[in-house]
């Protein structure tokens, strides 16, 4: 019986212990007699009369009795408490009389273990609830983060602990549910209980590290230190890849996703499937304050919009949809937590608004970068008038260069990969076109963009993918062409 409680089903497996020792029916009722679980072998197992008794041993130990015996037309049924407290649910077997020398020390034996597997299972219950919620809480943290809201985020942190840091390197683990944890676990021993883990709202396979800029985060586990269970060595190659972000402020944790993402594309392809993302800048923060203005000037219908009905969304929740929408496409339902259809009717509304072609590359890559660039802080000084028109914020050497920059690895690689790319990119980053247009398979084109993503150390098939710096990079370099021609 004691190897039978302590296992998977502790509660179950005894009862049914029970019923085939016995002979007979053995259960669980509560309070009012009605069965929680039970089994039954023999004659017992058929008919309701074993029911019957049970439900009067049940009433008799709800009087207070802590056990009881009923003997009725050549059956008995045994009944005891299986704990003290009031409302524990009722041992009780049922046996033919005939049968019944063994049954007393069998239920009293049984019963307090009973007990024991119920108030374990309970427990266990318990354990994941909080774990649920913790995890819920955890997610609305990572939601706030992602939203900008820095200091909400921060003060729900210090109820959940750890405290959030202020610089962070952002990671993302890829692999099996369950080693993931255990990877990073050993990963980030030395700072483990300063980060900030979640399970990835929008991939399973996913789990979110938020951690303080610490060598650790850094570089690859290491040598495992004296005491400590060696594991299966070959966790970090065979079972996860991560992704690292640069040092970024707390304030810039939606950058760091994206930028601890593009470095997990990497990894995939690189020895030890670790990559931290690379130097090159980001185009935004190079257009300085007339960036800033002209991401301004092209969302204010939607900053400035409010709902001709109280229920309906506002600005922020628009907003927040389409940040979603750019960085996970069709799965930002899972991000959101709304309907597809919900989805689909915001962004036609957001559409309107902007005067934007969101089911086009140009017009999402125009809607990325003005996000990104409203993201930035804005520096003192007169405020900047700029045109509404995206060429006239591109123009210039400093957009230029960092075009050059981004896709010099595309220019000395093998032409097929830079064409693939740019054709790729011409029908809006939809493989099934491109295909026909290259007239190659699909998988050959997912090959070739595999290709360009090791070349870039960016993701381009997943999102969030860098398709719309691409496309930037692209414009800038033709439209600079174009005028220098």
């Amino acid at each position: 019986m004691h190897r039978l409680a302590t296992g998977s089903g502790g509660a179950d497996a005894l009862l049914a212990w029970l019923a085939r020792r016995s002979g007979g029916w053995a259960g669980l009722l509560d309070a009012g007699g009605a069965v929680l679980r039970a089994t039954a072998r023999g004659e017992l197992s058929r008919g309701q009369s074993a029911l019957v008794l049970a439900a009067e041993g049940a009433a008799l130990l709800a009087r207070g009795a802590g056990s009881a015996r009923i003997d009725d037309g050549g059956r008995t049924g045994l009944f005891v408490t299986t704990g003290s407290a009031a409302g524990d649910p009722v041992l009780a077997l049922v046996v033919p009389t005939s049968e019944v020398t063994q049954a007393p020390r069998l239920i009293a034996d049984a019963a307090g273990l009973v007990g024991l597997c119920l108030r374990a299972e309970e427990a266990e219950r318990h354990r994941r609830r909080s774990k649920a919620v913790d995890a819920q809480g955890r997610e609305a943290v990572l939601h706030l983060l992602m939203a900008g809201d820095v200091a909400t985020a921060r003060r729900t942190a210090e109820v959940l602990r750890p405290s959030l840091p202020r610089a962070i390197r952002f990671c993302v683990v890829e692999g099996p549910a369950g080693q993931r944890e255990e990877f990073v676990r050993r990963w980030l021993r030395e700072v483990g209980d300063q980060c900030w883990i979640v399970p990835c709202p929008v991939y399973a396979r996913h789990l979110l590290v938020i951690a303080p800029d610490h060598s650790a985060c850094a570089s690859p586990p290491g040598a495992v230190p004296p005491g400590e269970p060696m594991g299966d060595p070959d966790v970090p190659q065979g079972g996860c890849s991560v992704g690292v972000s640069g040092v970024l402020p707390l304030q810039n944790a939606a950058l760091g996703y994206e930028q601890a993402f593009h470095a997990l594309a990497a990894a995939r392809s690189v020895p030890g499937r670790f990559a931290v993302f690379g130097v090159l800048g980001e185009l935004a923060p190079l257009l300085g304050r007339r960036g800033v203005a002209w991401a301004e000037r092209l969302l204010r219908p939607l900053i400035q919009y409010v709902p001709a009905r109280r229920p309906d969304p506002g600005s922020a929740e628009l907003l927040a949809t389409l940040e979603s929408w750019l960085s996970f496409g069709g799965a930002a339902t899972r991000h959101l937590k709304v309907h597809r259809n919900t989805l689909a009717a915001r962004l036609d509304h957001i559409e309107k608004l902007l005067g934007l072609a969101l089911d086009r590359l140009p017009g999402q890559a125009c809607a990325h970068l003005a996000l990104r660039l409203r993201s930035l802080p804005v520096l003192p000084g007169p405020e900047a008038v700029v045109s509404r028109k995206l060429d006239t914020l591109l123009a210039g050497s400093t957009a230029e260069n960092w075009a050059e920059a981004f896709l010099r690895p595309l220019a000395v690689a093998n032409p097929t990969t830079g064409l693939t790319v740019r054709t790729w990119l011409a029908h809006d980053a939809r493989l099934a076109p491109t295909a026909v247009a290259l007239g190659i398979t699909a998988p050959a084109v997912r090959k070739r963009l595999a290709r360009a993503e090791l070349l870039l150390q960016r993701s381009l098939q997943q999102s969030p993918s860098a398709r719309y710096d691409l496309w930037l990079a692209h414009h800038i370099i033709d439209r600079a062409n174009g005028e220098h021609g």
